[in-house]
C-alpha cells in the first residue's frame, strides 16, 4: 500500500471493547508514529508526546513544556495559546511533564476549533521561538531592579516548584522514585528542584529541544469522529521538512537490588516547633516492566484487594494500628517503564517507621498464608471489570484517558493497542483466580515478600529546613553578586527591565492576526439539551434523564441539608462518609464494603451547594451517588436503603479513623491547593453557598476536624448524639430528591423498584431552616509551611448593584486571559 500523506500503515485493528477502529502509522520520512482511533465520539482528541528523560534536576523538561507554548514560527505572539483560548470551545487544553515524557493534549467537540488547536500545538512543539527571554520568564533569571536592590531568583517554574517542594507528599513521591530507581533518569526530578534551576543554561535549553523534540521521537495520537485522512495531512504538513535521525531517549532498566534498603529524608514542616506525629513512612517495591497487559491487570486486582477500600486487609491493618493518621504511598504505579508498589502511613512518630515496615511485612505474610475471603476477591474483580466496561471518564475527555493508557507501553517500544484491549487479560485473570486457589497469594510472595528490590523511605519533619534552604539561596546569590563586575550588574538590571518591558508590551497586530479564530459560521446553532423529566414518587421528587447508558443505572439520592441547623453542618460531610464506612445493624463495614463492590459499580457520598440566581440564600444537598447494571439495580437499592436507615453510628474507633484521615488529607491539601483554599475562604464572606462549602471543606472544616479528633476521645456520647441528630434530620422522604439516568425501556422496569425503595423511608414533618452566616468582613492571614504565598482579593458584586447576566461568562474569560494573566501569571 502506498503511503498516505507521507504515512505508511503498519496495522489496522478493530477494538470491540471500545467500539473503535485503531490504525497505527509510521511517517516514512521521519519515523514519527501515529495512532489513529476512529469512533463516533464528538469530543475529538489530539496529543503529541515526546520522550524527555531528564539528565539532572534543573527542571529542563518542565521549563521546555512551558516555553514551547510561548510563541512559534507560524504564531509569533507572546502567548498564542492564551489568545486562542479566548475564543476556543476546547474541552481540554494542557501540557504535562512526566518523569520521562512530555505530553501536549487538546480536545474539542467543534471540528474547526479542533483543527485550530492541532495546528497551533504542532507549530509550537516543532517550531518554537525559544529565545533567552523564554528561559528567563518560564525557567529562571536574576532579578535586580537597580544596583542597590537585592539580587533574587525569579521564574514561573522556579516559583511553581517551590510550592511543590513545600509539600511532604511531593517530597515523598520523588524520594521513593529516586530510591527505587537510582541508576536511571528517574533519580532526577523532571519538574525541577529550585535549588538546581539556576544551573540551567540557555545552550542546554536549546540543545534539549533540538535533541528530543523531533518527529523521530514523537508519539502522535488522534481520537474521535473527525476525518482520519485529514489527521495524516495535518501532521505531514508540519513534519515533512524534517529528516529521520536516531534519538536516544530510552530509559534503561534499573538493575535489581540484592537486599532491601532504607532511606531517610527530611521535609519542611514549617516553623511551628512541633515535629511530633508528622512523619511519613512507606514500603515500596520495584515490579516488572509495563509490557504485559495480563500482568498489569492481575496486579491491579491485587492492589484493589490490599488497599483500595476501607475493608482492604493491608489498609485496615495499617489504619487500625494507630501508628498514623492516614494511608500514604502511590499504591500500584504503572506510568514508568517499570511498575512500582508503595504503601505506608502519614502522621507517624518518626521513631515508629520500623513498626510501619514490620506491620506491612507481617500483614502480607499473614495474607499470603491465609488467603483472601471469596467475597473480597469477587468485589475487587467486579469493581475493576465494571470500570473497564463502563469506560466513563466523566468530564475528562475519554480519548485522553485512552491515550495515556496506550502510552504506557507505546513509549517503551511496545504495542500501544494492548492496554486498550481488556477482554483477553480479564478473562485470563478471572480464570487463574477460579482455577488456582493460591493465585493471588502467589503474587504477593513473588512480587512483594520474596522481592529484595524494596525500599523503606522515612520522611522526617524538619522545622528549620526552610530557613536553611532560604539561607543557602541567599548565600549563593551573595557569592554571585560578589563575583560580578559593575558592568555585569548593570547588565542584569537592564535584562530585568527588558524582560518586564517585553512582558508588558502588546503583541504586534500581525502576530495576533495570525492566530486562528472561530466565526459564527463555525458554531453549532442548536443547543444540546439533556432530557429532563420531573415527577413526584411517594412524596419525593424524582428527576429522570432518558439517555443511553449501555445498561447501567446511574442513581443519586439527595438529602436536603437545609433541614440541618448551622452548627451541625460540619457533621454532614462526615455523616455521608459514615454511610459507606461504618457498616449497618446487620453487617460490619468490611462486609458492607465487599457487598458494595460485588453488587454495584460503587457508592460515593458527595455534597453540592449552589447560590440561587434570583434571590438570596442557597441550595445544599448531601448526595449518595451509585451505579449498577440493570441486573443489579435491586441490589443497589437494597444497599442504599440499608445504609440510610440502619447505619451503625456507634463505632468510636472507626469514626475516629475517619476523622483523622479527613484531617490528614485537609492538611496535605493546604500547600498544593493553596489557591483553592484562599478562594473558598474569600467567597465564604460573601454568599451562603460558599459559606456552607467552607464549613464542610475549607479552613473552618479543618479547625473543626482538629477539635473533633479530641472530642471523639473525650466526649464520644456527645459526638454520637450530634451524628444521630443529623441522621434524624436528613433521612426524611419529604426532603428527598432522586436523580436517575437510564434509557426509557429499562427505566420502565426500574420504576416499581424505585417506588418501593422510596416507600421504605419515613415521611415526617420537618422545617427547612434559614441559616444566618456571619458575613463580617476582615482581612485574614493564614500561615502554612510553604516557600510560596497564596493571595486573593474579593468583593460581592451584587452589593455594588450588579444583576446576573449571561455576559458574565464572557467578562470572566476576558479578565482571566488578558488583564489577570498579564498582571499575575506573567
Amino acid at each position: 500500500m502506498s503511503p498516505t500523506h507521507g504515512f505508511e500503515c503498519l496495522r489496522t485493528q478493530t477494538i470491540p471493547e471500545l467500539n473503535t477502529t485503531a490504525t497505527l502509522y509510521r511517517h516514512h520520512k521521519t519515523g514519527a508514529e501515529l495512532l489513529s482511533l476512529e469512533t463516533d465520539d464528538e469530543n475529538k482528541v489530539f496529543n503529541i508526546t515526546f520522550r524527555t528523560p531528564p539528565a539532572d534536576s534543573t527542571g529542563l523538561p518542565h521549563i521546555m513544556e512551558h516555553s514551547v507554548l510561548g510563541g512559534s514560527r507560524k504564531y509569533p505572539a507572546k502567548e498564542p495559546f492564551v489568545e486562542l483560548v479566548k475564543g476556543s470551545l476546547k474541552t481540554f487544553l494542557n501540557a504535562m511533564t512526566y518523569p520521562d515524557q512530555t505530553s501536549y493534549p487538546v480536545a474539542s467537540t467543534n471540528l474547526q476549533d479542533f483543527y485550530n488547536l492541532v495546528d497551533v500545538y504542532l507549530d509550537a512543539v516543532f517550531y518554537p521561538l525559544l529565545t533567552p527571554h523564554h528561559l528567563a520568564q518560564e525557567g529562571w533569571h536574576f532579578e535586580l531592579e537597580d544596583e542597590a536592590a537585592p539580587l533574587t531568583y525569579k521564574g514561573v517554574v522556579f516559583n511553581e516548584m517551590k510550592g511543590y517542594h513545600s509539600t511532604p507528599d511531593y517530597a515523598l513521591e520523588t524520594s521513593v522514585q529516586a530510591a527505587l530507581l537510582p541508576d536511571t533518569p528517574y533519580v532526577h526530578d523532571s519538574g525541577g528542584n529550585p535549588a538546581n534551576h539556576p544551573d540551567l543554561t540557555y545552550a542546554q535549553f536549546k540543545s534539549f529541544h533540538d535533541t528530543y523534540y523531533h518527529p523521530a521521537n514523537a508519539f502522535i495520537f488522534f481520537y474521535g469522529d473527525d476525518d482520519p485522512d485529514e489527521r495524516l495531512r495535518l501532521v505531514d504538513d508540519f513534519i515533512a521538512e524534517f529528516t529521520a535521525k536516531s534519538v536516544d531517549a530510552t530509559v534503561p532498566l534499573q538493575p535489581r537490588f540484592d537486599a532491601p534498603r532504607t532511606v531517610i529524608k527530611r521535609y519542611d514542616a514549617g516553623e511551628s516547633g512541633d515535629e511530633s506525629n508528622k512523619g511519613l513512612a512507606t514500603v515500596s517495591w520495584l515490579l516488572p516492566e509495563v509490557t504485559n497487559a495480563e500482568k498489569i491487570l492481575e496486579l491491579e486486582v491485587l492492589e484493589h484487594i490490599l488497599i483500595k477500600t476501607a475493608a482492604s486487609p493491608l489498609r485496615k491493618a495499617l489504619i487500625d494500628s494507630g501508628l498514623g493518621e492516614d494511608l500514604t504511598g502511590s499504591g500500584l504505579s504503572t506510568y514508568l517503564r517499570q511498575m512500582t508498589f508503595s504503601v505506608g502511613l502519614k502522621g507517624i512518630d518518626k521513631a515508629d517507621a520500623d513498626k510501619v515496615e514490620a506491620l506491612v511485612e507481617e500483614t502480607l505474610r499473614q495474607i499470603a498464608a491465609e488467603g483472601f475471603e471469596p467475597d473480597m476477591v469477587e468485589a475487587a474483580v467486579n469493581s475493576i471489570e465494571f470500570s473497564l466496561r463502563e469506560n466513563n471518564t466523566g468530564s475528562f475527555p475519554r480519548g485522553i484517558a485512552l491515550m495515556m493508557r496506550a502510552l504506557g507501553t507505546w513509549a517503551y517500544g511496545r504495542d500501544p493497542l494492548a492496554p486498550l484491549q481488556y477482554e483477553a487479560p480479564l478473562t485470563a485473570v478471572k480464570t487463574h483466580i477460579a482455577v488456582h486457589a493460591t493465585y493471588l497469594q502467589d503474587l504477593i510472595r513473588t512480587y512483594l515478600l520474596e522481592n529484595p528490590h524494596r525500599v523503606t523511605v522515612l520522611l522526617e519533619p524538619d522545622v528549620s529546613l526552610r530557613q536553611r534552604q532560604e539561607e543557602a539561596e541567599l548565600a549563593r546569590l551573595a557569592d554571585v553578586r560578589a563575583a560580578l563586575s559593575e558592568a555585569e550588574l548593570e547588565a542584569i538590571v537592564e535584562n530585568t527591565r527588558e524582560l518586564k518591558a517585553r512582558q508588558e508590551a502588546a503583541d504586534l497586530p500581525e502576530a495576533l492576526a495570525a492566530i486562528p479564530v472561530l466565526t459564527l459560521a463555525d458554531l453549532d446553532k442548536e443547543n444540546k439539551l439533556i432530557p429532563i423529566d420531573v415527577a413526584a414518587v411517594q412524596g419525593a421528587d424524582v428527576v429522570y434523564h432518558d439517555l443511553f447508558t449501555n445498561g447501567i443505572v446511574y442513581f443519586d439520592v439527595g438529602l436536603n441539608m437545609k433541614a440541618v441547623p448551622a452548627d451541625l453542618l460540619p457533621y454532614v460531610r462526615l455523616f455521608g462518609q459514615t454511610l459507606v464506612k461504618l457498616g449497618t445493624e446487620t453487617e460490619d463495614f468490611v462486609k458492607l464494603s465487599q457487598r458494595i463492590g460485588r453488587k454495584t459499580g460503587g457508592i460515593y457520598p458527595t455534597h453540592i451547594t449552589s447560590a440561587l440566581a434570583d434571590r438570596e440564600g442557597s441550595m445544599a444537598w448531601l448526595f449518595l451517588r451509585a451505579k449498577a447494571t440493570t441486573a443489579q439495580a435491586q441490589d443497589m437499592l437494597d444497599i442504599l436503603r440499608d445504609i440510610l436507615l440502619t447505619v451503625k453510628l456507634d463505632n468510636q474507633a472507626r469514626f475516629r479513623q475517619i476523622v483523622l484521615e479527613g484531617k490528614a488529607r485537609s492538611e496535605a491539601g493546604l500547600v498544593p491547593s493553596g489557591h483553592t483554599v484562599v478562594n473558598g475562604r474569600l467567597r465564604a464572606h460573601f454568599d451562603e453557598s460558599a459559606w456552607v462549602s467552607e464549613q464542610m471543606g475549607g479552613i473552618s472544616y479543618l479547625f473543626f476536624l482538629r477539635q473533633l479528633a479530641e472530642d471523639v476521645e473525650n466526649d464520644w456520647p456527645g459526638v454520637l448524639a450530634k451524628l444521630e441528630a443529623v441522621r434524624q434530620l436528613l433521612v426524611n422522604r419529604q426532603n428527598l430528591i432522586v436523580n436517575v439516568t437510564l434509557d426509557g425501556e429499562n427505566y420502565a422496569q426500574f420504576q416499581p423498584q424505585l417506588a418501593d425503595f422510596l416507600a421504605a423511608f419515613p415521611a415526617k414533618p420537618g422545617e427547612l431552616l434559614t441559616w444566618q452566616p456571619d458575613f463580617s468582613r476582615q482581612n485574614e492571614g493564614l500561615t502554612i509551611p510553604a516557600q510560596v504565598n497564596y493571595v486573593g482579593k474579593g468583593a460581592n458584586l451584587y452589593e455594588l448593584g450588579y444583576k446576573l447576566h449571561g455576559s458574565v461568562a464572557v467578562i470572566n474569560n476576558y479578565l482571566r486571559t488578558t488583564w489577570l494573566w498579564e498582571k499575575v501569571r506573567v
